[in-house]
């Protein structure tokens, strides 16, 4: 896909944050604006991405990937905050030059950034071509960045964001409670929660210039019977249009930075209907360490129930000695490296997933009508918890992974038939026709508000969908 030439179409620029969980939905959005037939859409990642994602591409989708230079040495890892300084100090003059040169061929017409992208917020602003903001999460995830200068005045959190009082409380009107401690920028030492508050903050001054911000967020995400909560913005800029969950976007295949073990697809099919648990924490796993590994380990096997854990292999140091032979010998269990996670999901064997609570592992899940055991770990995840468990009530949260622990959950989310009742509500609710039309609508709105603002003038037809 990286030699696929380009048309003399309008170009719509995407800018994902270089991770799994922001190139995926960023995907599912190019592909989404490429079938209504007015952009091509070009995506734009590190190096290092490019050469795992753009390959895997299908042709029929459509999608330009074009690699840019993070300037990092190879061998360096690509961790938060050498990713920054990646973003911050050597991405934006190569994505400048690439800017210009499709505005000199008159084929530039917008630019998509990721908001924790935003240095592409800047090189776009100074390029003058329109930009709106992306995403990936939550809106109600948003809402909690965009309050910060609240938290501050109010006392909440101190100017370098560390809390000022323990415990729980509500940050945001008609939202779950929250611990002082789930705040998304709080991960790792002191001086690493200073550094990630400045990054966020960072982040919300350059949104301040957006005129769009697209959402890829479930409809009305605060139900309880009593309260709604319609994705909305109280400032007139930006404009925040719900575009989610893109996870019901179809593409050829979603394209993935690991190699799937397939050979798990064929162990659930010997498995019994509803009986496994699935595990898996995503593409960052290193905050859960070894001795909790090992705690987990030790948990899933004393259950008795079978299970499919995805576990790569730097982590696996952390099991214990012939616990791999042994599960394997007992058919209990079967750990994987990486696995197609739609098509687990999908599988009539498992019966509940063991997650993080990541964004997209949890729209997947509720497309999937998957019952949740909760273990949050990072970021937005708590605040994704909280709905999970309080509000729509399609999960349990673990607190541990003792052997009590594991058990009294599995054996609770297993045999809450409410719960399934409630996932299937939720399912058609957020991924329903209804809801898809509504983010037809919404995408079309914001095509044409961008068609006033670059032409001056609507465009009058769209060719539908492809969902």
């Amino acid at each position: 896909m990286g030699n696929m030439k380009c048309t003399k179409k309008a170009k719509m620029i995407l800018v994902p944050y270089p991770a799994q969980g922001h190139v995926t939905p960023m995907l599912k959005l190019a592909s989404a604006f490429h079938n209504r037939g007015i952009f091509d859409t070009i995506l734009i990642t590190p190096e290092f991405i490019h050469h795992q994602i753009a390959s895997s591409i299908e042709p029929k989708d459509q999608i330009l990937c074009m690699p840019i230079p993070d300037g990092l040495d190879k061998d360096t890892p690509r961790d938060f905050f050498a990713i920054e300084m990646a973003m911050e100090k050597n991405m934006p003059v190569h994505l400048e030059a690439m800017i210009h040169k499709l505005v000199e061929d008159g084929e530039a017409v917008c630019v998509v950034v990721d908001l924790l992208a935003s240095w592409a917020i800047e090189v776009a602003n100074r390029c003058r071509v329109p930009v709106a903001g992306f995403w990936p999460g939550m809106f109600a995830a948003y809402q909690m960045i965009a309050a910060i200068p609240d938290m501050v005045r109010t006392g909440h959190v101190s100017d370098t964001g560390i809390p000022q009082h323990l415990g729980r409380t509500c940050f945001l009107p008609n939202q779950p409670m929250l611990s002082t401690e789930d705040l998304p920028w709080l991960i790792g030492t002191l001086p690493a929660r200073k550094a990630r508050f400045k990054f966020w903050t960072r982040t919300l001054d350059r949104s301040r210039t957006l005129r769009w911000l697209l959402v890829n967020s479930l409809p009305d995400e605060y139900i309880d019977g009593k309260h709604t909560q319609s994705v909305k913005s109280s400032q007139d800029h930006p404009r925040v249009f719900s575009i989610g969950p893109l996870s019901n976007h179809v593409m050829s295949k979603n394209p993935s930075f690991w190699e799937e073990d397939k050979s798990c697809l064929d162990w659930l099919d010997k498995q019994r209907s509803s009986t496994v648990i699935y595990i898996s924490f995503g593409s960052w796993v290193s905050p859960i360490g070894e001795g909790k590994v090992k705690n987990l380990a030790l948990a899933l096997e004393a259950s008795g129930r079978p299970f499919l854990w995805v576990l790569g292999s730097t982590w696996r140091e952390g099991l214990p000695i012939g616990y791999l032979e042994r599960v394997a010998i007992k058919f209990q269990g079967k750990v994987v490296s990486w696995a197609p996670q739609m098509e687990v999901l999908r599988h009539k064997a498992v019966g509940c997933y063991l997650t993080h609570c990541g964004w997209n592992s949890t729209m997947e899940a509720i497309q999937c009508q998957k019952r949740l055991l909760c273990y949050p770990v990072a970021g937005d995840q708590f605040i994704n918890n909280k709905y999970i468990v309080e509000v729509w009530k399609i999960g349990l949260q673990l607190n541990g992974f003792g052997r009590k622990d594991v058990e009294e959950g599995l054996r609770r989310v297993m045999e809450d038939t409410e719960m399934q009742n409630r996932l299937k509500r939720l399912h058609e609710r957020t991924m329903g026709d209804e809801a898809k039309s509504r983010v037809m609508s919404n995408l079309t709105a914001f095509i044409h508000d961008l068609n006033l603002i670059t032409l001056g003038t609507p465009i009058k037809s769209f060719p539908d969908f492809n969902f």
